[in-house]
């Protein structure tokens, strides 16, 4: 396990745990704590935080020990002088920092601030989550937000008879607007779900996409969740509903969610651009699900197989992939993240 990795996710969970912890004491003291919290139109809950614990979080306060519960799964950031495997600390840290990004995403929706605002933004068929899901059509000006249950059995119906070979959790910006269009192209073309999010510098993928006039939304299998990281929460809660719908497993069957994700749902995490250490954190929570991140920018690799059924971590410097042009490099991007996670397409 690299030291350097361990070190920063570590450091981002422990930076995320502390966030949501000042955010959630603000929002009870202003909202009060039975204000209510839950994602639009599902049935479980906020899925990750229900998934590993069982909670089901229906008001601020439910909140509270979810976050006690992501501190007891904290460990302190690795020392210079001794070097330990890690691979424990950071997977635990993973998880808290994913129920701390749920949580946290919970206290946005509690404040009606999900899903994100993007001026512009215009979803391809009906977003459930939309504040203007009531007007109906085409719905403009919103983030995607969490993927609803209807959709949720559409989708999860084609992933299990594999129609869907898998999904990809997109975090980041590319290095161009013609690379942006050219991955997710290369995605939709072997019918694999594109699950949007992050930012480097303020640049989100999703800020490429809709520059280049790429249609977003349900109807053409590419979801927009927001532009920080932590909306990437919403692409494991998919994750984690899909075993709770279709592997019949019940909230708090973390092991049994996590083995269904890994040998079930063949997802990947591309990261575009630099990896800050909220990623990192994000990133160790993924591989918890077995789904490996690989990275278009110079970072550790983790290769040995485990927890994931190929490597963990992949390093490709999207420069220095062989390739006439930035187009062939982004097909051949694509083409390394089926193989590092097994996809069938």
């Amino acid at each position: 396990m690299s030291r350097y990795i361990a070190t920063a996710a570590i450091r981002g969970a422990n930076a995320i745990v502390k966030e949501a912890e000042e955010m959630l004491a603000r929002a009870i003291a202003e909202l009060g704590p039975d204000a209510p919290v839950a994602f639009p139109n599902t049935a479980y809950y906020l899925p990750v935080i229900y998934g590993f614990t069982g909670i089901q979080v229906t008001k601020l306060a439910d909140l509270v020990p979810v976050l006690q519960h992501a501190r007891s799964l904290l460990h302190p950031v690795p020392t210079d002088r001794t070097w330990l495997p890690y691979l424990g600390e950071t997977l635990d840290c993973g998880v808290a920092t994913l129920l701390a990004e749920e949580a946290i995403e919970g206290i946005r929706f509690a404040r009606k601030e999900q899903p994100e605002r993007i001026p512009g933004l215009v979803l391809t068929g009906t977003s459930f989550t939309s504040p203007d899901m009531a007007a109906g059509g085409e719905v403009g000006g919103y983030a995607n937000g969490p993927i609803d249950d209807v959709q949720l059995r559409a989708w999860g119906i084609q992933l299990v008879d594999g129609r869907m070979p898998g999904f990809a959790a997109i975090v980041g910006a590319a290095k161009s607007n013609e690379v942006a269009v050219e991955i997710v192209r290369q995605l939709q073309q072997r019918n694999i779900l594109v699950f949007l999010s992050g930012n480097v510098n303020g640049r989100s993928i999703i800020h490429q996409l809709m520059e280049e006039g790429v249609e977003l939304g349900y109807d053409t299998y590419t979801v927009p969740f927001g532009t920080d990281t932590i909306s990437a929460i919403y692409a494991l809660g998919f994750a984690t509903r899909s075993a709770l719908t279709f592997g019949g497993m019940k909230g708090g069957q973390a092991r049994e969610i996590l083995l269904y994700n890994k040998y079930r749902v063949f997802a990947f995490v591309l990261a575009l651009g630099e990896v800050d250490d909220l990623k990192y954190a994000t990133a160790a929570g993924a591989i918890s699900y077995g789904f490996p991140t690989i990275a278009d920018t110079i970072i550790p690799q983790i290769l040995p197989t485990g927890i994931t059924q190929y490597e963990h971590v992949i390093s490709m410097p999207f420069d220095d992939i062989p390739g006439e042009n930035d187009l062939e490099r982004a097909r051949k991007l694509v083409q390394k993240c089926i193989e590092v996670r097994g996809v069938k397409v």
